[in-house]
C-alpha cells in the first residue's frame, strides 16, 4: 500500500492549486481576448461607415462650391475625385487616403456652403473623429493584451491577426466651432450606470459660484492628455463611485454632447460621448479619488427612474443631458444588444 507524507500531500495540493489557478486565468484571459476581438471589428466597421459617410457629405460639398463659385470649379473637382478613391480604397491604403480628402475639405471655403450642409459637414467629421479614437482605443486594448509573453506562449489569442492603429489627422474646422469665444475646450467621456432595475446612477453638483442652483449629471469627466475614451470613462467612474469596471463591459459610445456653458467663471466648450454599463446590483457610491471641485460641490448620488428624472427637473433642479428620461430605454437596449449602437447626437 502506497502511503504519502502530510509534506508530499501538501506539495501536490499546491501544484494542483497552481494548475487550478493557471487555468483559470487563461480561460478568464481568453475571454477577454475574444471580447476584445469582437469589440475591434465592431470598432472598424464603425469607422468605415464614419468614413463612408463623409466622402458622401463630401461630394456634396463639391457639387455645392461648384455652383456657388465658378473660380473654385478646380479645388471642388479634386474633392470630389478624391471622396470617390477613399471610398474604394483598400483598407491598408485607407490612411493615405483619407489623409488626402481631409486636406482638400480644409482648403474649401465654407462660407459658400448653405448652413445645413455647414452642419451635416461638422456631424460627419465629428464622427469620424469618434470613431477614429474608439477604434484605436480597442486596438491598443487588444495588443495591450495579446503582447503579453504568457498569453503570447499559450496562444491565447488564436489566429487572428495582430489589429493597427488608423492614424488619419484630427482638426477643428470652422464648421465645427461654436463661433464662440471659449475658455477651455475639452473632450469627456461619460457613463451612463444603469443597476438590475435599469435606474441610472446620478449626481448632484453645483457651480462654485451659484451654490443655490444644484443640478443632476451622469459620472464622467474630462479626458486626460494621451488617455483613450474607455480609459477615462472607467477611471471617472472609480475616482467619483468607487466602482471598479472592466473597459470591455463598456457599450458605445452612444450619445455625443457639444455643450457650451460657464463654470466657475469660464465659459467651457466640452464634447461628451457617453458609453453605457450595467452594474450587477446597485450600490452606494463613495468617491475613492474626488477632485478638489467634487468634494467642495457634489452633494448627493440617486439611482434615478425615468419618473425620478422628471420629478428633479420639475423640481427645478436641472438633469444633463436634456430629456434623459426619454433616452433612457435607449440605453437600456444597448446594454442588452450584441452590436455596438451608433453614436448619435444629443442635446
Amino acid at each position: 500500500m502506497i502511503t504519502f507524507s502530510a509534506t508530499t500531500i501538501l506539495v501536490l495540493a499546491l501544484v494542483a492549486a497552481l494548475v487550478v489557478a493557471a487555468g483559470v486565468w487563461a480561460y478568464s484571459t481568453a475571454n477577454r481576448l475574444d471580447r476584445l476581438h469582437v469589440r475591434g471589428d465592431q470598432a472598424r466597421h464603425a469607422l468605415e461607415a464614419a468614413l463612408a459617410r463623409r466622402a458622401v457629405v463630401a461630394r456634396s460639398v463639391a457639387l455645392t462650391v461648384r455652383a456657388a463659385d465658378p473660380a473654385s470649379a478646380d479645388p471642388a473637382k479634386r474633392l470630389q475625385t478624391l471622396a470617390d478613391r477613399a471610398e474604394r480604397t483598400e483598407w491598408s491604403d485607407r490612411e493615405t487616403a483619407e489623409n488626402q480628402l481631409a486636406v482638400a475639405l480644409a482648403a474649401i471655403d465654407i462660407s459658400l456652403l448653405p448652413p445645413q450642409l455647414v452642419a451635416e459637414l461638422a456631424d460627419a467629421e465629428a464622427r469620424v473623429l469618434i470613431a477614429r479614437r474608439f477604434h484605436n482605443d480597442a486596438v491598443r486594448d487588444t495588443l495591450a493584451l495579446r503582447t503579453r509573453r504568457p498569453v503570447r506562449l499559450l496562444h491565447l489569442g488564436g489566429t487572428a491577426p495582430l489589429p493597427t492603429y488608423f492614424e488619419i489627422a484630427e482638426r477643428v474646422t470652422p464648421a465645427a466651432s461654436t463661433g464662440l469665444e471659449v475658455d477651455t475646450v475639452r473632450t469627456s467621456a461619460r457613463v451612463v450606470l444603469l443597476d438590475e432595475q435599469d435606474r441610472i446612477l446620478l449626481m448632484r453638483g453645483h457651480d462654485p459660484q451659484t451654490p443655490d442652483m444644484p443640478f443632476w449629471f451622469t459620472v464622467g469627466g474630462g479626458v486626460e492628455p494621451g488617455e483613450g475614451l474607455r480609459a477615462a470613462a472607467v477611471r471617472e467612474l472609480w475616482e467619483e463611485t468607487g466602482y471598479a469596471l472592466d473597459s470591455t463591459y463598456l457599450r458605445g459610445p452612444i450619445w455625443r454632447r457639444v455643450a457650451v456653458f460657464p463654470f466657475d467663471g469660464e465659459l467651457i466648450r466640452s464634447e461628451e460621448l457617453f458609453f453605457v454599463a450595467r452594474a450587477k446590483k446597485s450600490f452606494d457610491p463613495k468617491a475613492a479619488d474626488p477632485t478638489v471641485w467634487e468634494r467642495r460641490c457634489v452633494s448627493a448620488y440617486k439611482w434615478c427612474t425615468p419618473e425620478d428624472i422628471v420629478k428633479l427637473d420639475a423640481s427645478g433642479e436641472t438633469v444633463y443631458p436634456y430629456h434623459l428620461d426619454r433616452l433612457l430605454p435607449e440605453a437600456v437596449t444597448a446594454t442588452g444588444g450584441d452590436d455596438e449602437p451608433e453614436v448619435r447626437s444629443i442635446r
